[in-house]
């Protein structure tokens, strides 16, 4: 005979938590008979509870979630009744047993968040990066005070974890945090990182991030021409900071390195091979190796600081935020309309590479990327690059000059 299991819910109408909210309880039913599970951890205002539905009213965000989360509930112990069905020693205090014992984890979300930046920070230096570190525990902040603004909370428990809350999560990212489209999206991919640990740890029985789909928005990422990068080279800057940071910006535009690589650069990246000098580092960001040819104009600038650097570094290279600020100065000075940013530079030393005809595999390996992919973002087409082109086969287009004019 065909069994039949079902989960319902009521009020504890006699009992009443500070905030003037009573537990809601957990009922399971087989084949009619019915045994009291116990509490489900949801507190409600009773009113709000339809018991001909089993649910929450409303179609609010409090309400949408109070019901997300009996259904968590719900296919948990649904899904136990599915595994054991045909077991001759099925009964509801084996349902309740397995339920209970697979509920025993007493660990909220954010601890076992905090465990894993332990993790990540435990790993420093050993294949992990500290800037990795800090994208994580941004995720991690940015999560905690939504909760306490959205919520009035500073945790919840894994099952707690809805889609709806992901979903706010994110609005809260893009308005009250005020991130870029896809400055939200990459902080809820770390998260989701963490989520999917859980799950796999068994902490988590539910993916929130279920039909949730990230979007990158196209980013045009800017860079310098031949002509501009002349124009801030050939300055003279009356200001020393100025004309430092210029020529650390000047630096990374021949070499691609990001802002954190020259501020690590040392003279043991600097490698001999074949008679030339070569930049060899691993990324910061990535730990991934970047192999670079030193070309002479970095190698010059290498050359003028040689000696004057503590701490064995090569280039005197201040935080990046006011580096950032100096570089607003030196684009008004040149006359530059452009927004500045170290980072600016990176992306042109890609561009210009890719626009005079270097491979763009060569251009990946320098970058340190770990897929082409990322660096097909820079195979942007300059207007010089297209002019170039053109010109080479114009003089095949004489032939039909003949025939317009007769």
């Amino acid at each position: 005979m065909r069994m039949i299991f079902k989960v319902s819910y009521y009020v504890r109408s006699n009992y009443e938590n500070k905030q003037g909210k009573s537990p809601l309880m957990i009922r399971i039913f087989l084949n009619g008979e019915m045994l009291n599970v116990g509490s489900s951890g949801i507190y409600i205002d009773k009113k709000l509870w339809n018991n001909s539905t089993n649910r929450v009213k409303g179609r609010g965000s409090e309400s949408l979630n109070l019901n997300a989360q009996l259904d968590n509930i719900s296919n948990s112990l649904q899904m136990i009744f599915k595994k054991h069905e045909f077991d001759e020693d099925l009964t509801l205090d084996k349902i309740k047993s397995i339920f209970l014992g697979k509920n025993k984890v007493k660990t909220t979300f954010v601890e076992f968040y905090d465990k894993y930046l332990e993790d990540i920070k435990a790993q420093v230096g050993a294949g992990k990066s500290i800037a990795l570190y800090h994208k994580y525990s941004a995720a991690r902040n940015h999560f905690v005070n939504f909760l306490h603004v959205k919520y009035g909370r500073r945790d919840l428990m894994p099952s707690e974890l809805t889609h709806l809350i992901i979903h706010d999560f994110e609005i809260y990212l893009k308005t009250v945090v005020s991130l870029r489209s896809n400055s939200a999206t990459k902080t809820l991919k770390f998260f989701k990182t963490v989520v999917i640990f859980a799950q796999k740890c068994g902490v988590m029985t539910h993916d929130p991030f279920l039909n949730h789909h990230f979007h990158m928005e196209p980013v045009d990422r800017g860079f310098l021409t031949d002509e501009e990068i002349q124009r801030i080279m050939q300055k003279d800057f009356e200001i020393p900071r100025l004309e430092m940071v210029r020529d650390v910006f000047i630096f990374s535009c021949f070499c691609g390195l990001a802002y954190i690589d020259v501020a690590h650069l040392t003279q043991e990246n600097i490698i001999t091979l074949d008679n030339r000098p070569w930049i060899i580092i691993n990324r910061q960001k990535t730990n991934v190796q970047s192999n670079i040819p030193l070309l002479e104009i970095p190698r010059m600038i290498l050359d003028k600081y040689k000696g004057k650097i503590k701490e064995n570094r090569l280039l005197p290279v201040l935080s990046n935020q006011k580096i950032n600020a100096y570089l607003k100065e030196i684009a008004d000075l040149c006359g530059i309309k452009k927004r500045l940013s170290y980072h600016v530079a990176r992306h042109t030393f890609a561009t210009m590479l890719l626009s005079k005809g270097v491979p763009i595999e060569s251009v990946s390996k320098m970058l340190g990327h770990t897929n082409i992919k990322t660096t097909q973002i820079y195979a942007r087409i300059t207007n010089k690059k297209i002019e170039q082109d053109m010109m080479q086969v114009a003089d095949k287009f004489d032939g039909f000059r003949n025939y317009f004019i007769n």
